[in-house]
């Protein structure tokens, strides 16, 4: 994003966003106003961290202040997409800050050049970040299921993405199957850079196992309600957790 289009989208409602060591640019945000016809919400573009300060909850801190300024402009809404397969960002967007996947878009960047993204299918999943919904402040003030209330979800919940590990001692996914019961998890990889740099090949098994397993949960009215890292077999592995969508006006 050049400076000018930052520069134009701070004076017009939109926020460009800076986390600073000293005087170095540490991490960024961007977000501008969106509208669906219906709903005035702000849409996030951007959010980037340099290598060099990741794990280092910088990312959660640059949302965190993003939401503090959304809600200053009268707005109780933020939206934005990321690469479902990208456990990292599930883990913020969707453990740490309470937004919600609902849904899922195949191929919608089409053909991107950059090393990431070069001849990979670019599938997103929206997300839907609702400021001042209870359960996300809750999230935001650290109230999160302990590991051992997710560990007891996840064994019994029923798997939509079942896997083996391949050669490169990595889970790789082998059936997709649809959710069943009150609780459901779908497998995506833990780390994705350590899958395109030892097993590339599977990286389309992943993109169109998932998108077939999130387009079978929409259709049997499930939705993902958090994402967890499950420590199994000796090997951290990262699920989104999915429930039946509860109808309008139930509790």
């Amino acid at each position: 994003m050049p400076p000018p289009l930052l520069r134009v989208l701070q004076d017009n409602g939109g926020l460009a966003l800076g986390a600073f060591v000293d005087i170095h640019l540490a991490g960024v945000t961007a977000s501008f106003i969106g509208w669906d016809g219906g709903t005035l919400y702000h849409v996030s573009h951007l959010t980037a961290v340099r290598p060099e300060y990741q794990n280092h909850h910088l990312g959660f801190r640059l949302k965190a202040f993003q939401r503090d300024e959304v809600l200053k402009l009268g707005l109780s809404e933020i939206r934005g997409v990321f690469d479902p397969l990208q456990s990292r960002n599930a883990w913020l967007f969707v453990r740490r800050l309470g937004a919600r996947p609902d849904h899922y878009l195949p191929h919608y960047f089409g053909q991107l050049g950059d090393t990431v993204n070069l001849g990979s299918e670019t599938d997103r999943v929206r997300y839907r970040w609702a400021l001042t919904d209870p359960t996300v402040e809750s999230r935001l003030a650290g109230q999160r299921p302990t590991p051992e209330e997710e560990h007891r979800r996840w064994e019994r919940s029923s798997a939509i993405v079942e896997t083996e590990t391949g050669d490169a001692g990595l889970p790789v996914p082998t059936v997709v199957a649809e959710p069943s019961g009150s609780s459901a998890h779908l497998e995506v990889p833990f780390d994705l850079a350590a899958v395109r740099e030892h097993d590339p090949g599977s990286l389309r098994r992943w993109r169109h196992a998932v998108r077939d397993a999130f387009r079978a949960a929409v259709d049997l009215g499930y939705e993902v309600d958090d994402f967890a890292v499950i420590t199994a077999e000796h090997q951290r592995r990262s699920f989104y957790l999915l429930s039946p969508k509860r109808a309008a006006g139930s509790v």
